[in-house]
């Protein structure tokens, strides 16, 4: 029995799919079939069912998977007492949507790798909707989503920033010179949003909808960078995080239209699987993340809205 066939059977019994199991190891299909079917033969037992196209874990398969985390964490408990101070090592696998990973995290994986050099640092750009599914399928160790209160049964959800979600113009908009806004104000104009299942666009369309709103057009795109730039080039209304803007702000290229979003509770939120063990890499950025996050999310909003009035 080797660490290799125990980390791919691990890896197995997350994903329930060999496929992504091979995706995620950087392996064949073939290699983890052989591999599972092989420590089955020395086990004497099936790990798994195959219902179909459905794979699940046996009796045995889940009480062999508890003695296989229990061996993962005991080798990285030695590794961490024998480095001493040496310093953190080992591999940290973190994702998050687009506007985490460009407007939030790089603060954070600059003040860890500033800590602990010797750690390898993975950063996989996940999709919305599929964040929370890399928790228990194990291809990653912590995410970050940007949506509204997390509740889950299997993962441990951690809010960081209350995020403030804002309509954004060019300065000649129509709409510009308005001091308030209701809802019924927008109608006939063009929304630049996310896609539909983005979570803050479903907060945004139900706001609307609550208002009877519906005669309005939407542009989707996938990106933040690409709303905010046709914000700007005035193609129509940018619905967004004020902290992907803030340059575009103080540069006097969009304006804030005056429309009360208040209700729109939407955070920055640190998840990771309930069952798995907090090594001390995890930890420590976990720490990063509450230090550079928690802390100071409320201040760049203040900083943004203080140099704005000193420029004009």
């Amino acid at each position: 029995m080797e660490l290799r066939q125990l980390n791919t059977f691990r890896t197995v019994a997350y994903t329930l799919n060999f496929t992504r199991a091979a995706e995620a190891l950087n392996y064949v299909p073939s290699n983890v079939t052989m591999q599972i079917k092989a420590l089955e033969e020395e086990l004497g037992v099936p790990l798994f069912d195959r219902l179909g196209k459905q794979l699940v874990l046996t009796e045995a398969g889940r009480r062999f998977l508890n003695h296989v985390r229990d061996v993962f964490e005991k080798l990285d408990e030695a590794r961490g007492d024998l480095q001493g101070g040496a310093g953190l090592n080992g591999t940290l696998t973190v994702s998050a949507n687009e506007v985490i990973c460009a407007y939030r995290l790089p603060a954070v994986f600059r003040k860890f790798r500033s800590l602990h050099s010797g750690v390898r640092l993975i950063f996989r750009s996940v999709p919305n909707g599929e964040l929370k599914q890399a928790l228990f399928e194990g291809t990653a160790d912590l995410v970050y989503v940007l949506d509204e209160e997390v509740r889950s049964n299997g993962l441990a959800v951690e809010p960081l920033i209350d995020e403030h979600f804002r309509l954004f113009a060019a300065p000649d908009h129509p709409l510009a010179a308005s001091t308030s806004l209701s809802p019924h104000d927008f109608r006939g104009e063009v929304f630049l949003t996310n896609e539909k299942g983005c979570p803050y666009r479903t907060l945004f369309d139900r706001s609307f909808e609550k208002e009877g709103v519906d005669d309005i057009t939407y542009l989707e795109f996938q990106s933040a960078e690409a709303i905010k730039q046709c914000a700007v080039s005035g193609i129509g209304i940018a619905f967004l995080p004020e902290i992907v803007v803030q340059a575009e702000l103080l540069r006097g290229e969009l304006v804030t239209l005056p429309l009360d979003t208040s209700h729109l509770r939407v955070r920055t939120q640190m998840l990771w699987h309930k069952d798995k063990w907090l090594s001390p890499v995890i930890a420590s950025f976990m720490e990063a993340s509450r230090e550079m996050l928690r802390e100071r999310g409320d201040d760049t909003i203040k900083t943004t809205t203080i140099a704005k009035e000193w420029i004009s």
